[in-house]
């Protein structure tokens, strides 16, 4: 998107807005949500765009505010296990989860993510502002603002570097020649949104605001509550920002004190008044510590490693880029991370013909005429929100997976916490990372999955006695991911599918890009990584495992996907019984005692979970055979299958052969009176689809069994449409529409991809800030990225389907997308789509694809009726199988080769 015509281009992609939303330094309520964000995927940024008082808050991925919940899986939880399955098999829904005491256990909760110091400053030359606008520009992660009044024109820049991890603000002078007056501070935290309101005591921390006798930084250091058991006990964070300025002057001063009780500093309120400079940086830095001291001896303390640190690295930044004249030069600073920036966010580009108007409009006229047409997605609309998630998921990459905030947030106590939800939220966040073009986002993703796997293990040992083996919590908040949060209304200890789901990214990595080298840092836990590594080749030796961390890096298919999907495979394996099992007429049964199946008997998954639903006349979530866990294990065996076969480590044909024959003995799927298909696959139960998720069509997406099996992909039709029938509950969130959309792409049913894009578009989903809310009406009050990343995952989808020696361009391509393009999308089967266009007028699609290895054989497809088809302006054979018409191409990696369909 380009900047409205007649004004000064400040990028070429991006999106802007003509107003603001100034945040209050006390109540700020939910002013935050209209900033814009920047970020590198540990540090970041909101700010409001104020003309003369404006704030930024800052983030950091890895901060987590302490509570009293337990930070250790209970001890009973293990000892529940026969008594689940006996009730479930029963259909006793009478059966409570028992705490220690035998009393029904109350659900406890992880810790919660929250903001760093919001940082205000306060223009003195205040005029009457005109030509007001702020902007993002995708290529820089650069937020402007611009704005005219009688001292001249006002420009100011950030960015948060992906080079040297800060984050720089850029302040000048006006077009006439006025110096910059103003004062920069930091607010209270007490007045921050969310502050004092929620479940975390936030008035438990102590902190101080710091400002150096030469004024040359402003401070935030915190020390966390001290809570037992926590690792964070004698924890805190501290968040520092650099000042230069230009042939002007700075100087500390002390502001009126506010007499906040949690701020223990001598001095409440040092700031940094600059009077009449040319131009002013800022350069800030965020970060976190185990090791701040007794909390008793916090208000007493007068150094902090922690602070010393932050100026160490922010002094570094500031010397590395001094110009010819001994000044910051920020252009320098900017460049490094600008071609890191640009080459991440132009490797995938996407157009739709229609709404030229709308093209370079800005957010809140978009928003508009998107709601003046509720009834069909504006393309001007959907292709800015596509290039915002896409930017947004690149800013908050490479750390880490995204929190249900992204990384963004401008309130404490956060709606979940903020925390990372694995059972739809960050599936559905990272579902266009690899055919995306990413290249962090996966770092990120696969350090934290690694950085949570001990906890996993830990799970399945305590939910299930289990080992070598990984049972993913429902949530994490990034530090641990242990089961502490399950109860009878949520009992997350018996929802099985989640090490299946969550690697499935890491395994698709693989397919689009081949075996990698993924490099080894400290988030990892590298003491962990032995554990993780258990099943390697049968363990590592002390030497080997110290040649390996040596090494810098994990090879991506023998030392993280083998080991992990073997764990995974474990889990299933262990999990079935022969006691519990199907007999030849698919009835329930269970035997005491009973050590191997009889032909025709399947095993039984019990217990399950299938959230957040319950059989009619069954009111319990704790069920047995969720169709949700049947997918995953089938979907989990195959990968677990393909990478032993793809390693050949030693003795992986009997590895093979095992997991083999687990997929014969799982569970059948089972199907409905009309042909849908079930949400748990016993006889026993009765269907309910009032309800809003989507768990049990798990085989359609994330899974590929649909693809190749037309009656599991009709019964999964069914399916929705009974959910599109029957749910006449809540169906506001996002996460559900963005499952659906995800479902119905690999259902080929492109205006069905639409209709559940639009409830969110048409509605208030979406902020002016074009980041978006859970819900389409704002419901439950909370920042969400699952819309604004999921929906550039389900367009992805509607556009290319690929898997392993298979591609499908158009599979599900809605009736109003007549021309189009997109280009640089990644296929699962080691194959780039340098280019995707398509002119329905015109009959014609047109593919190039390029492939990273020589012999690539693949069945290619389109998914719109097609009569010839030329490679390389040669007509090729036309094969058919039950699926209808295809070409087989070979590519090698050093030719491109061209597709073109005549329609």
């Amino acid at each position: 998107m380009t900047m409205v015509p007649g004004t000064k281009r400040m990028y070429k992609k991006g999106n802007h807005a003509n107003s603001f939303t100034e945040i209050p330094a006390s109540n700020p309520g939910n002013a935050w949500r209209e900033g814009m964000v920047s970020g590198n995927g540990e540090n970041g940024y909101i700010t409001s765009g104020s003309p003369f008082t404006d704030s930024f808050i800052f983030q950091y991925m890895w901060f987590n505010y302490p509570s009293k919940d337990p930070r250790v899986i209970p001890g009973e939880l293990t000892e529940q296990l026969s008594d689940a399955r006996w009730n479930v098999f029963n259909q006793n829904d009478e059966w409570k989860i028992p705490d220690a005491n035998g009393a029904t256990r109350v659900r406890t909760f992880y810790y919660s993510y929250h903001p760093g110091h919001q940082l205000r400053y306060n223009i003195t030359k205040k005029g009457s502002i005109s030509g007001y606008e702020r902007w993002t520009n995708y290529e820089t992660a650069e937020t402007g603002v611009r704005y005219t009044d009688e001292y001249g024109e006002w420009v100011r820049t950030s960015f948060t570097s992906r080079e040297d991890n800060v984050s720089i603000t850029k302040i000048t002078s006006s077009s006439t020649g006025v110096k910059i007056n103003m004062i920069i501070s930091i607010d209270d935290i007490s007045a921050m949104s969310g502050a004092l309101l929620g479940h975390n005591e936030v008035e438990a921390l102590q902190y101080k605001k710091l400002v150096d006798p030469n004024a040359d930084y402003l401070a935030q250091v915190a020390h966390y509550p001290s809570c037992p058991g926590s690792e964070l006990f004698h924890g805190g964070y501290a968040g520092l920002t650099r000042v230069l300025v230009v042939n002007g002057t700075k100087e500390r001063v002390l502001m009126a004190d506010m007499h906040e009780s949690m701020n223990v500093g001598k001095e409440q309120n040092p700031a940094v008044l600059v009077k009449d400079a040319e131009a002013v940086y800022l350069i800030t830095r965020s970060s976190r510590t185990y090791d701040m001291g007794r909390i008793e001896d916090f208000a007493a303390t007068t150094q902090y490693a922690i602070v010393d640190e932050l100026l160490q690295s922010t002094n570094v930044v500031a010397q590395k880029y001094i110009d010819a004249d001994g000044q910051f030069d920020y252009d320098a600073a900017r460049a490094p991370h600008a071609e890191k920036q640009s080459a991440e966010f132009n490797a995938v580009s996407f157009s739709i013909k229609g709404d030229e108007q709308y093209k370079n409009a800005d957010n809140l006229t978009l928003i508009h005429a998107q709601r003046a047409t509720p009834a069909r997605v504006n393309h001007a609309f959907v292709e800015q929100v596509y290039n915002q998630g896409r930017y947004a998921m690149i800013c908050c990459s490479g750390s880490s997976a995204p929190r249900l905030y992204g990384m963004w947030t401008g309130e404490w106590n956060p709606g979940w916490r903020g925390i990372y939800t694995l059972d739809a939220n960050v599936n559905l966040q990272v579902a266009s990372m690899n055919t995306g073009h990413l290249t962090q986002a996966q770092l990120g993703y696969i350090t934290f999955f690694l950085r949570n796997t001990p906890d996993f293990e830990y799970n399945a040992r305590m939910a299930y006695g289990m080992h070598d083996a990984l049972q993913v919590s429902v949530n994490s908040d990034g530090d641990r991911g242990m089961h502490v949060e399950y109860d009878n209304d949520y009992p997350f200890e018996y929802w099985n599918a989640g090490a299946s789901w969550c690697l499935l990214p890491i395994y698709e990595y693989w397919q689009c890009y081949g075996n990698q080298r993924i490099p080894i840092h400290d988030n990892m836990r590298i003491h962990d990584l032995k554990l993780i590594l258990s099943v390697r080749d049968g363990g590592l030796t002390d030497e080997e495992f110290a040649q390996l961390i040596d090494k810098d890096y994990l090879d991506l298919a023998k030392d993280i996907l083998l080991p992990l999907l073997t764990k995974q495979a474990n889990f299933w394996k262990q999990i079935c019984t022969p006691e519990y099992f199907t007999d030849l007429n698919g009835n329930a049964c269970h035997q005491s005692g009973k050590t191997a199946l009889n032909p025709g008997e399947k095993y039984m998954i019990i217990p399950t979970y299938s959230p957040e639903n319950h059989p009619i006349g069954y009111n319990s979530t704790i069920t047995a055979n969720a169709t949700m866990d049947i997918s995953a294990a089938r979907d989990g065996l195959f990968m677990v299958i393909a990478m032993e076969k793809a390693v050949k480590r030693k003795g992986y044909e009997t590895a093979t052969a095992q997991w083999e024959a687990l997929l014969e003995l799982l569970p059948d799927y089972k199907y409905d009176s009309d042909g849908a298909l079930r949400e748990w696959a016993m006889n026993e139960y009765t269907e309910n689809n009032n309800h809003r998720h989507l768990s049990h069509l798990y085989a359609a997406w994330p899974a590929y069994e649909t693809q190749k099996n037309p009656g599991l992909a009709g019964a999964a039709k069914t399916a929705i449409a009974n959910r599109d029938q029957y749910n006449i509950g809540d169906d506001t969130a996002g996460h559900g529409w963005m499952h659906k959309a995800l479902v119905q792409a690999r259902l080929k049913n492109g205006d069905g991809v639409l209709s559940s894009l639009l409830p969110m578009m048409r509605e208030t989903g979406y902020y002016n800030s074009l980041m978006t809310d859970h819900d389409s009406n704002r419901r439950c009050n909370t920042y969400c990225t699952d819309t604004s990343f999921g929906a550039v995952g389900a367009i992805n989808e509607a556009l290319l389907f690929s898997n392993t020696g298979e591609i499908e361009v158009l599979p599900a391509l809605p009736c109003d997308w007549k021309t189009g393009f997109v280009q640089g999308l990644m296929a699962r089967t080691w194959i780039e789509v340098k280019v995707l266009s398509w002119d329905l007028s015109a009959k014609t699609v047109h593919v190039t694809l390029t492939s990273s290895v020589n012999e690539n054989t693949i069945q290619f497809r389109a998914g719109i009726p097609w009569t010839q088809v030329r490679v390389n302006g040669s007509e090729v054979e036309v094969q058919y199988d039950e699926f209808g018409k295809y070409i087989q191409l070979t590519l090698s990696s050093e030719t491109d080769v061209s597709v073109v369909f005549t329609l």
